[in-house]
């Protein structure tokens, strides 16, 4: 693939064939749902306050900002384990970094878009990555196509899981985060932002393992092992988050890694010499505790659960075709966090 090339994304093949259907996605904000899971709950003691925030139309970063205005502290204080959708109702975890005296009630806050349900002091500060997981409740509406052929797929997905892509909104709007990666990694531009070289890293990175993914399933592999394939504790195959260090596959699952990489060297190259290691992801996705029910003909909810760092934008994909009102352009985080 030459550089032109990354200035769109390719359309990554689905697991299973396509339903013919489509719905509307987060047509309001109570269609899209989502609790944060946390690793633990926190222990009523340490110098971080602990807070449990339900928001309804703000991003993450937004709120960030508003709790330490109140607390009168720095952002750089305010830590969260995920990004969550701004067009959602989603609840998660903040804490703040407060050391000495009194902590604030914070749960007076009065505010339009988020509320503080409870708060409670932890000796850690939250991180990204600081999850188990997400629980989803989604409304799909104007469904349109045959039912028949969605629950073909809903059922395929409860029960063998889907392709555990990076979503969209990993690599920005039109792929421009990977544009920008390339350009980065290629020494045409320089990034100072250490943020925005992490967000072009994450979507490099990101990008070269989608596409050892989509290989594989264009190759019929989708579901299967192949030699030399590296699984994870649930005894299923990995793929590769590109860094510096071989490839710790073997036979035929290294030449396929490599042959990725090959294509696309001056990524891969790039992230290397960045710095970065290399690291393994699960090749499949398996919603947990996933369920559905028609609320009418055209409307159908799902509930399911997800671990850190996958995207239910997976799970829909795999099931029919979603369009989003105009309003949803920052794409922030569907994944969740």
């Amino acid at each position: 693939m030459n550089d032109a090339q990354y200035t769109t994304l390719p359309q990554w093949p689905n697991a299973y064939p396509a339903s013919g259907a489509s719905a509307t996605l987060k047509r309001l904000n109570q269609d899209f749902i989502v609790t944060e899971l946390p690793l633990q709950p926190p222990s009523g003691e340490g110098e971080h306050l602990w807070l449990d925030i339900e928001k309804n139309g703000a991003n993450t970063a937004f709120v960030a900002q508003q709790l330490a205005e109140a607390a009168g502290v720095k952002e750089v204080d305010v830590g969260y384990a995920g990004l969550k959708d701004r067009y959602a109702i989603t609840r998660q975890w903040f804490s703040i970094y407060l050391p000495k005296g009194e902590a604030p009630d914070l749960t007076l806050i009065q505010h339009p878009e988020f509320k503080v349900l409870s708060q409670s002091r932890h000796v850690k500060k939250l991180r990204p990555g600081d999850l188990q997981g997400n629980r989803f409740r989604i409304v799909l509406r104007d469904v349109t196509g045959e039912r028949d052929a969605i629950e073909v797929n809903l059922k395929a997905v409860a029960s063998q899981g889907v392709p555990n892509y990076f979503g969209a909104q990993r690599f920005g709007h039109g792929g421009g985060n990977v544009t920008q990666g390339l350009a980065m990694l290629a020494r045409q531009i320089r990034v100072r932002s250490p943020k925005k070289k992490g967000i072009y890293l994450s979507a490099v990175r990101s990008f070269v393992f989608n596409e050892v993914l989509a290989l594989r399933i264009q190759s019929g592999l989708w579901g299967k092992t192949l030699p030399g394939d590296v699984m994870d504790e649930a005894g299923r195959p990995t793929g590769p988050l590109w860094g510096r260090g071989r490839v710790i596959t073997t036979d035929q699952a290294q030449a396929l890694e490599n042959g990725v990489a090959e294509r696309h060297a001056t990524l891969c190259e790039g992230m290397e010499y960045a710095g970065l290691d290399q690291e393994r992801r699960a090749l499949v996705a398996s919603p947990a505790e996933m369920s559905w029910e028609w609320l009418q003909a055209d409307q159908v909810v799902l509930t399911f659960s997800l671990p850190a760092g996958t995207y239910a934008t997976s799970v829909l994909n795999e099931i029919l075709r979603t369009t989003e009102p105009d309003r949803y352009l920052e794409n922030e985080s569907a994944a969740v966090g």
